[in-house]
């Protein structure tokens, strides 16, 4: 048996415990295994490193628990999606599922790559270029690929319908915070009325923006949905430098312009065209061509509100279902980024 294993993740509240320790156990060698628990933390909501040592071998995994559509397309891309464009290696490692008896979350165990992202602050251009290669053959073996219909089923669509619904959604859910349902205060009214107000010019562009999308956005591929620097691990091998994506929970379908905006507007702005043009150079070698920075800045700002918007949607429900107090300090926070927005790329 594996010492210890009754032990894991000791003190969590979480439902599918007794799953996950099963699940290990079977991957740790069965009932005859002699591994024992070294060690593990918490690395964010739901997500543990745990560590196992069996004869001064030590095995390092990443567990984490996720609701049972987001599991189920983080397993299609690693055993179906990315092995069907030859990036089978580049994806998340994933070693197996256990999904609790209620069926509401699954827990996920990855080989653990360590913590190699990106420094956002101070980026290393041999290491973001190890990046952008891999992000750039993501996008430009997926253009067009018979699976996208699989993927837009599993991963939604990010494009001119997510800028639309997310809004539309965001409204709805603001304006259902009003008596009798919810008594707020008149500060508290006055931030959901400032919002609706941005919310709605953002909706009178709506035509416009999807007319941009659709004359320079170039070919719907799979995006990662998420592409934050951190979830981009470079590491260390036996010849160059390789990358790998991780956490693929917001994976679907759309305009590179999408991921792009994320990857570049988490850098220093200095350092975003440099990064563009790596990616720019990459692409080219498939036979595309961004459009200037003028169009790519509309396209990023169209992707960003976006996904601002989609937050405010599920703040309102937490203040609609509960007053979540959280919830009202986010959508205060919402309300400064809808409202100082920057260009991407410097002028």
């Amino acid at each position: 048996m594996v010492a210890g294993l009754d032990d894991l993740l000791e003190g969590s509240t979480a439902p599918g415990l007794a799953e996950l320790r099963r699940l290990f156990e079977e991957l740790l060698g069965g009932p005859g295994a002699t591994s024992r628990l070294l060690s593990q933390s918490r690395l964010a909501p739901d997500v543990y490193r745990v560590r196992f040592e069996e004869n001064g071998r030590v095995d390092s995994f990443v567990v984490k628990r996720l609701g049972p559509g987001a599991a189920w397309r983080n397993q299609l891309l690693a055993e179906r999606w990315l092995p069907a464009v030859g990036l089978h290696r580049f994806g998340p490692p994933l070693r197996g599922a256990a999904a609790e008896r209620g069926g509401r979350s699954v827990w996920q165990v990855y080989e653990d790559l360590g913590d190699g992202g990106l420094d956002e602050q101070a980026p290393d251009p041999v290491r973001v270029e190890a990046a952008v290669q891999l992000i750039a053959q993501l996008h430009t073996r997926f253009a067009g690929h018979p699976l996208l219909a699989e993927c837009r089923l599993h991963g939604g669509d990010l494009g001119a319908a997510f800028y639309a619904s997310s809004l539309r959604d965001a409204v709805h859910s603001l304006e259902a915070l009003r008596p009798p349902a919810v008594d707020l205060s008149p500060a508290r009214s006055a931030l959901r009325d400032r919002l609706l107000e941005q919310l709605g010019l953002l909706l009178q562009e709506e035509s416009e923006r999807a007319g941009v999308l659709h004359e320079f956005g170039g070919p719907e591929t799979l995006l990662h949905g998420d592409l934050w620097p951190k979830n981009v691990l470079v590491i260390s091998t036996s010849g160059p430098l390789e990358a790998r994506l991780i956490d693929w929970d917001r994976a679907g379908v759309g305009p590179v312009s999408y991921d792009l905006s994320t990857f570049l507007g988490r850098f220093p702005a200095g350092a975003r065209p440099w990064i563009l043009d790596l990616y720019r150079r990459a692409v080219e070698r498939a036979g595309w061509h961004l459009p200037p920075a003028g169009v790519l800045n509309r396209l990023f700002e169209t992707a960003e509100c976006a996904r601002l918007a989609n937050c405010v949607i599920w703040r309102a429900l937490a203040v609609w279902e509960s007053q979540a107090e959280w919830a009202f300090h986010d959508l205060a926070s919402l309300e400064v980024w809808l409202g100082t927005r920057q260009p991407t790329l410097p002028p």
